[in-house]
């Protein structure tokens, strides 16, 4: 059976609105003009898939079962769509990036070999690593793990050990170095991702107040209200008087890695991950914290 993924979609949307007047207007067409449309798509299938009520349209049982499928069908159109764009265009690259973490030497290395190639750096929220790369908004990423990483290739470029973050009147502060054990009693923000949460804290769920962005973490913190474990500082930023990091001596480093699509073809791919083996590790590396009290940067990533 060949299905016009154009019905399809037009399905997609009558489904999505539940009425055949704000579905027309959506996809900037005239409702009898939709409805001849999903006749065709039910001829194709041999179902009905929507029933038209008093208050707009429902979607039948075949059509409950259809929906799904035709949202896998449209996405998998769309990927396959931006595959071959970007196999056809080898001549453009996207790199994502997570905060704090700095990719620019590698950038700038392959816009000098690639002076004709079109090279893009965005900024990335840690929880789209992976479906950047899979939707291809990204072509190459650096973040730090964990995240799922089927379907894709990694490369950890180094390690970041692990700190506390603290006010510097803190009982810790100016210690040469803490374990876990000796933040027992801390409160600890928790952020909205348990996973997360619980690979920063050795399996532990904080039980501290919720945040959700750096800065709330960081007057958290600097208020006294709790302390936060975070990778070692790294980056161009302003230094704080108010906070203070420790390193933790039991505590594994977080990875920082370069993912991409595994498989993927594109020759700039290749050339940036040789670029960022070449300036993003080694000494481009983090080192371990200073044993004295160090002022801390404003600006931790989240865990």
């Amino acid at each position: 059976m060949d299905l016009d993924l154009s019905l399809v979609r037009c399905f997609t949307v009558l489904a999505e609105h539940g009425h055949f007047g704000r579905a027309a207007e959506t996809l900037h067409t005239t409702q009898p003009s939709l409805s001849r449309q999903l006749r065709r798509l039910e001829q194709q299938l041999g179902a009905r898939l929507l029933d038209r009520t008093s208050r707009g349209s429902k979607l039948t049982e075949a059509g409950e079962v259809f929906l799904p499928q035709a949202e896998a069908l449209l996405h998998a159109a769309e990927q396959a769509a931006a595959a071959t764009r970007a196999a056809a265009q080898p001549s453009r690259i996207t790199i994502g990036y997570l905060t704090n973490i700095i990719v620019t030497p590698a950038v700038r290395e392959l816009r000098h070999r690639h002076p004709d190639a079109e090279v893009r750096a965005v900024h990335l929220n840690w929880r789209d690593a992976r479906e950047a790369l899979l939707d291809h908004r990204a072509d190459a990423v650096v973040a730090r793990l964990p995240f799922p990483t089927d379907r894709l290739r990694v490369t950890v470029l180094y390690d970041e050990p692990r700190v506390v973050l603290l006010p510097v009147d803190h009982r810790l502060a100016g210690k040469e170095s803490v374990t876990m054990d000796d933040l027992a009693g801390e409160k600890f923000p928790r952020s909205a991702h348990p996973e997360l949460d619980a690979f920063w804290y050795n399996g532990s769920p904080p039980d501290g107040p919720l945040v959700e962005s750096v800065e709330d973490k960081i007057e958290l913190v600097a208020s006294g209200q709790a302390v936060a474990v975070i990778p070692a500082p790294s980056g161009i930023t302003t230094f704080r008087d108010d906070l203070t990091i420790v390193p933790i001596a039991d505590a594994e480093p977080s990875h920082v890695v370069l993912a991409t699509r595994a498989g993927d073809r594109n020759r700039l791919v290749e050339a940036f991950r040789k670029a960022a083996e070449a300036h993003l590790t080694r000494d481009r590396q983090p080192s371990t914290p200073s044993r004295s009290p160090r002022r801390a940067r404003p600006g931790p990533p989240l865990p």
